[in-house]
């Protein structure tokens, strides 16, 4: 349910990834696995477990945001698949996984969660994906440095 306390990101969550940029309701976050292009986008509000939780305006907002998410990795990356999903089993934060999905990838065709561990990026290859991903959200702003 919706709090109101301030928004505060998920401790997993900011160990887990390195920030993107952030749109009009949600924070973009790179999951540091580098064998698939990864987003992770966190509405800002603060309480929020379920997709439900949202209050229809930023649902609505929510949903064009991960639609945004989904047409810059196909822009970018030209996957096979696109999956969505909010799971929050382990992190109970709202948060949606927009993954870029190939027939050649690392977990083709299982989920990209439950295998062995995510190997890291190296700094320069994050950052160049950081760059790469907010050229194709239209993100304005600083790009990242290595």
């Amino acid at each position: 349910m919706r709090s109101r306390e301030p928004f505060e990101l998920n401790a997993q969550l900011s160990a887990d990834s390195f920030e993107v940029g952030r749109l009009s309701l949600c924070r973009v976050l790179l999951m540091n696995d580098s064998r698939f292009p990864w987003l992770i986008l966190v509405p800002q509000r603060a309480g929020l477990v379920d997709l439900i939780d949202l209050k229809n305006s930023d649902y609505a907002t929510c949903m064009n945001e991960v639609r945004q998410a989904s047409e810059a990795l196909r822009e970018a990356f030209n996957p096979d698949k696109l999956n969505v999903a909010a799971l929050g089993n382990v992190v109970p934060q709202l948060h949606v996984h927009v993954i870029a999905r190939f027939r050649t990838d690392a977990a083709w065709p299982r989920p990209v969660w439950g295998g062995p561990p995510a190997p890291p990026y190296a700094p320069e290859a994050a950052v160049k994906r950081i760059n790469d991903l907010r050229a194709a959200l239209r993100l304005p702003g600083l790009r990242a440095e290595g």
